[in-house]
């Protein structure tokens, strides 16, 4: 869009609300040719820098996202990595804190930003979001300081705040604030101007990105509540080819003392199975032996999961079982703040 542009962001559409328009004769939203969004969204015009544009074919609903098209994304980028400065992706708002989560993990040594954004209404619809977000995501992935990105890494923007995008959740389906990260502080204010919180951004190393699209899907959450059987606790930890377990407990991680059910942990644990506990609190942090009710857990091998997101536990034991062959890098391995994606006390 510049002739001689400072610099070039690559918009990468996958789906989603953001990108559909309302068709003038049915009435029915459709997605809009991401090629022509310079009819859609004339201020894009007004930017300095160069922005190109990609369309997954066909685009999905961010429901139907998973890890196969999250490797897709991932070499996506490695592919158009050295021609572009930031990437933007569009992306239904339900999986972006799952997508953001697996991005952070496969683009390793990651120096430029990557920004996921979306929106609630359509783009096509006269009070959307989506054209605020798009603009905005636009120029933090544009931006630089000294010839280099001001945040190089993956982020989701939503309504006015940029997030770490491995300490996001979707806590809102109707509201424009749709995200939040409790655990950790935003990235940026978007106001009159964009406030960075340099001291919270991850800081460029300069190595090679490293692009890994593989991921590990035998895992399954496991999310206590009360009155939960053994049979059926036992029979999901016996699932045919299940490596991994993210336990969801109450609290500070917390489970019920019930006889019959810590041992069936153990028994899985001893049998090879890798169980990573993580509350079921928006906000806080596992501290095994905190209370009587999580003193066994840490006793019995079962992983602290510290303030990681389920989103991102989900994402980071994928990630280290396709990694990794051996179970104790693994297990080491998730117990490290690999990508900013956990506090470790």
């Amino acid at each position: 869009m510049n002739e001689d542009p400072k610099a070039s962001v690559l918009i990468i559409y996958t789906g989603g609300t953001i990108g559909m328009v309302k068709d003038k004769e049915s009435g029915v939203l459709l997605p809009f040719d991401f090629g022509l969004i310079s009819s859609h969204i004339p201020e894009l015009q007004n930017f300095d820098f160069g922005i190109d544009c990609v369309t997954f074919d066909p685009v999905i609903d961010s429901s139907n996202m998973d890890p196969v098209m999250w490797g897709r994304l991932a070499r996506l980028i490695e592919e158009k990595y050295e021609y572009y400065d930031g990437f933007v992706v569009l992306h239904g708002s339900d999986t972006m804190a799952y997508t953001a989560s697996a991005l952070s993990f496969m683009l390793e040594n990651l120096n430029k930003p990557v920004i996921l954004t979306g929106s609630q209404l359509p783009i096509g619809v006269n009070r959307t979001d989506g054209k605020e977000n798009l603009i905005t995501s636009l120029e933090i992935a544009a931006a630089k300081e000294n010839d280099t990105p001001v945040v190089p890494e993956v982020c989701v923007y939503f309504e006015y705040q940029l997030y770490r995008g491995n300490r996001t959740i979707k806590y809102n389906a109707e509201n424009f604030e749709a995200f939040q990260s409790v655990n950790y502080p935003v990235l940026a204010n978007a106001g009159v101007y964009i406030r960075y919180n340099y001291n919270y951004i991850r800081k460029p190393n300069f190595r090679k990105l490293k692009v890994y699209s593989e991921m590990n899907t035998n895992i399954l959450i496991l999310k206590i509540f009360p009155g939960i059987k053994n049979e059926t606790v036992k029979k999901m930890l016996e699932t045919e080819g299940l490596k991994g377990v993210i336990l969801e407990t109450y609290g500070a991680g917390n489970t019920h003392t019930n006889p019959g059910f810590l041992d069936l942990l153990e028994e899985a644990i001893q049998k090879g199975l890798i169980i990573l506990n993580v509350t079921q609190c928006k906000g806080g942090s596992v501290e095994l032996g905190k209370y009587q009710t999580s003193a066994r857990l840490g006793k019995i091998g079962i992983l602290s999961g510290n303030d990681i997101t389920a989103e991102a536990a989900v994402a980071k034991m994928m990630f280290l079982l396709a990694k990794h062959p051996l179970k104790e890098d693994v297990i080491r391995l998730l117990q490290d703040d690999l990508r900013g994606e956990v506090t470790i006390s």
